[in-house]
């Protein structure tokens, strides 16, 4: 009995804990068969423990050219999606004009609709207006898939903002232009930065899309999908080990950061 009293009191925690295990999984078993050594072509059984792959991680033909594009297109796309979406959040949140409703629904769209309509539609587009498929009709089709996610995080911040901090600043003489660069974007920021970092996963491990539209453009998600066919480098654990480390050192960081700062407020 005692034990059952344990497990109802502690449920939630237990019931988190299964599910972080249920997610970390995969990327434990990526960074295990990283120091793989495999006798054939596939990774998918250990055989013996090497560094042989993190010693060169670009041991593999065209990898890292293509992790190379992988990361300029997230890069841009981010940048792109980024700026777009912060001014049409603060412009559903701040202002109102003819259609708002609207639009305010239809920024949902790209996020609902499955990524192979979205893909052949652009796709459809692109043929018709006669552009070759490449690098740009990717990174234009990224930031349209980007866009949603960063609105929706901005849109969020905006909402929860006070705006009797504004008015504090515009009574203390500050311009339109001091009001939104010292008050409004710093108390945005948090949001801008989830929408970035939201949009660069987005795009970097995006595939469906960039199989559309991509033309004879060869991305890291599209070289691992061509690689399984053929046999599994392990040197693309490596990068997946490397990405999901910087991913968890990046998040440590922003919290460390935020907690000085809250620290710091209340000191």
């Amino acid at each position: 009995m005692g034990m059952i009293r344990w497990i109802r009191r502690n449920l939630v925690v237990i019931a988190g804990l299964l599910t972080l295990a249920y997610m970390i999984l995969p990327n434990l078993v990526v960074m295990a068969f990283s120091f793989n050594r495999p006798k054939g072509r596939f990774n998918y059984s250990w055989q013996e423990f090497s560094f042989d792959a993190w010693k060169d991680p670009c041991g593999v033909a065209d990898m890292c050219e293509s992790l190379s594009l992988s990361l300029q297109l997230a890069a841009w796309a981010t940048l792109g999606a980024v700026v777009l979406g912060t001014m049409i959040a603060f412009a559903l949140v701040r202002y109102r004009f003819r259609a708002r409703g609207a639009i305010n629904s239809l920024i949902f769209l790209p996020m609902a609709m499955p990524e192979v309509v979205m893909a052949a539609s652009l796709l459809t587009l692109f043929l018709n207006m006669g552009i070759e498929l490449g690098f740009w009709t990717v990174l234009i089709a990224h930031i349209m898939f980007c866009l949603s996610f960063v609105v929706t995080a901005v849109k969020a911040r905006i909402m929860s903002m006070d705006p009797r901090l504004e008015e504090a600043a515009r009574d203390l003489y500050a311009g339109p232009t001091q009001t939104f660069l010292r008050v409004t974007l710093p108390i945005a920021a948090p949001g801008i930065a989830a929408g970035g970092l939201l949009a660069f996963a987005l795009s970097f491990d995006d595939f469906i899309i960039t199989n559309f539209n991509a033309g004879s453009t060869v991305t890291f998600p599209m070289f691992v999908w061509g690689s399984a066919q053929r046999g599994t480098p392990v040197q693309i654990n490596v990068i997946g080990t490397a990405m999901f480390v910087l991913a968890v050192l990046v998040v440590m960081a922003g919290q460390i950061i935020t907690n000085r700062r809250k620290k710091t407020a209340t000191a």
